[in-house]
């Protein structure tokens, strides 16, 4: 009878282990994977489903014609660092702990604090395993901001973006451990590597990969099987030496660049070939976006390739082609197929639409609003405006508040500076400064240059007065 009791215990403890993994089970299936790929220093207008007509991107291309593509999407800022930050802190550069790039010696950047809360704790939490492949820039190797102190279960790349500025480095990082290299091997192409890897191996459980790849940062450097074609296409940039850092030297940048590119468009293709091979694409929401505008950097060329499309201003700038960036949505089944948004959103949304799409509740510091609701075809919440803030060449600040974009420059000695506003509607361009004609507005938008901006110290956006 004893024995008959046990087995009959031991058989309610398998019976209610299945529903539990059952149940489990269902609830990872509501709760879909998350990539989040993003470009370094690529422009609105590089890539063809925006406007590229000199260089093909048919899988960036592809996310958008099975998915959506956003119009007015932004940047956390207009450089490295603060948009990482912003990133994965959920806050604009008003509140953010980086506002702006800060090296230290001998790598890695100023760290942000161990207690900070990030997107991949949060998702951690919430039962995802998480993995970053790519360039870091918040934190120095073995410092309170190192990844494998800020929630990333798997880490490959760069810690330090200052490192980034080769594709041929002497190291990378996994998690904790300095990987040596020989400087020959093409990094794209290994950190490429390791996060096809990393799906693979988490296929069959919810889980976040980041990957914040360096293409096309810095170095004009690329293999010579995606060079060639276009050193034919290009002839005329061919004498044309690009130079950036640790000795490199780049004949034809021009031509390495939209080879770059064309490497980089294809390891987009393999993730979402990936996808299909698992069975997984229409449970993983695939988001594609840059860090900022593109730059001028390595013999780069923005204004020959359009990169900045219809766009004022590149990197550094607070225009909007420093901030305003590409963002595709790809999530077969579950994203309108070839649909287009024009809403108006900022990369500090991620962890709002992150915690929504886990089934979490969205810390409460948060400047983002999710954006799931335009991906399913809901109701949206709108902001009621944007804000940037750039600590370089005597600072400056912008808002954008509906179809009106405010920026005041050279803010750090003279707080006051003039705005000037532009209606983005009628003049994408930032053509004509139009503050005179509409002091309304004007005095509307200019207490939430104060109202946005919260004191920093270790980045003071104006100077200390005498």
């Amino acid at each position: 009878m004893k024995q008959l009791k046990i087995n009959l215990f031991l058989i309610l403890c398998l019976f209610y282990g299945a529903i539990l993994e059952a149940k489990a089970a269902k609830a990872d299936k509501n709760r879909p994977n998350i990539i989040y790929i993003m470009v370094d220093d690529a422009g609105y207008g590089d890539f063809g489903c925006y406007g590229q007509k000199l260089f093909a991107t048919p899988n960036i291309d592809r996310m958008a014609t099975e998915g959506m593509r956003f119009t007015q999407h932004y940047s956390g800022s207009t450089v490295c660092a603060p948009t990482r930050c912003s990133i994965m802190n959920g806050v604009h550069t008003g509140h953010a702990y980086v506002r702006g790039n800060r090296e230290v010696q001998p790598e890695g950047q100023a760290p942000i604090p161990a207690n900070m809360i990030t997107i991949p704790k949060l998702l951690k939490e919430a039962g995802y395993t998480t993995g970053m492949f790519g360039k870091w820039g918040l934190g120095a190797p073995g410092s309170s901001g190192d990844p494998v102190n800020q929630g990333w279960d798997e880490f490959f790349g760069y810690n330090c973006q200052r490192q980034a500025h080769t594709f041929y480095p002497k190291h990378l990082w996994h998690n904790d451990n300095k990987v040596m290299l020989d400087g020959k091997a093409y990094s794209h192409d290994l950190i490429q590597k390791q996060a096809l890897k990393f799906i693979r191996d988490n296929a069959k459980k919810p889980f976040f990969a980041y990957l914040p790849i360096t293409i096309p940062h810095a170095a004009m450097q690329c293999p010579e099987e995606d060079v060639a074609p276009f050193r034919k296409k290009f002839p005329q940039f061919e004498d044309k030496i690009g130079k950036y850092g640790h000795g490199t030297k780049v004949r034809n940048p021009v031509a390495a660049f939209a080879g770059m590119m064309t490497r980089m468009d294809r390891g987009v293709g393999q993730v979402l070939d990936l996808l299909d091979e698992l069975k997984i694409a229409n449970n993983t929401l695939v988001l594609f976006s840059s860090d900022n505008g593109p730059h001028h950097e390595g013999g780069h060329q923005p204004g020959f390739f359009n990169s900045n499309g219809p766009l004022k201003g590149h990197k550094r700038d607070l225009y909007e082609g420093g901030i305003r960036v590409p963002l595709i949505a790809y999530w077969p089944g579950r994203v309108k197929a070839g649909s287009v948004s024009d809403h108006i959103c900022a990369h500090w949304d991620l962890m709002p639409t992150f915690c929504e799409l886990a089934k979490i509740s969205t810390p409460k510091h948060t400047d983002g609003i999710s954006y799931v609701p335009t991906l399913s075809g809901g109701k949206q919440k709108k902001h009621d405006y944007l804000y940037w803030e750039f600590h370089s060449y005597g600072n400056a600040q912008a808002i954008r508040m509906g179809d009106w974009k405010a920026i005041r420059l050279k803010v750090k000695n003279n707080p006051d500076a003039p705005i000037q506003l532009y209606n983005l509607k009628q003049d994408i361009g930032e053509t004509k400064n139009i503050a005179a004609m509409h002091p309304n507005v004007v005095k509307r938008i200019a207490p939430l240059f104060k109202e946005a901006h919260t004191p920093s110290e270790r980045f003071p956006l104006f100077a200390k007065k005498r």
